[in-house]
């Protein structure tokens, strides 16, 4: 399992460049159209999309040995 703190700061580098992209949205587009722009973002790239794949993908093949079910 990668430590809290690894996850912590790529969360924190991924959320500020989400931040900017959605600024850049809203200069952009009308108001209508940046609610349902940032509502799909967030889908695609918050805690329900992109960051809990991003974790199962870091998590992958960090198990302890006696839990790997006899494979080398």
């Amino acid at each position: 399992m990668i430590s809290a703190h690894l996850l912590q700061a790529i969360l924190a580098l991924l959320n500020a460049r989400k931040c900017k992209v959605l600024t850049v949205a809203q200069a952009a587009l009308p108001e209508h159209q940046f609610k349902a722009f940032k509502s799909l973002f967030l889908d695609e790239f918050g805690k329900n999309g992109l960051e809990s794949q991003l974790v199962k993908l870091l998590n992958e093949g960090n198990h302890p040995v006696e839990h790997r079910q006899g494979q080398e």
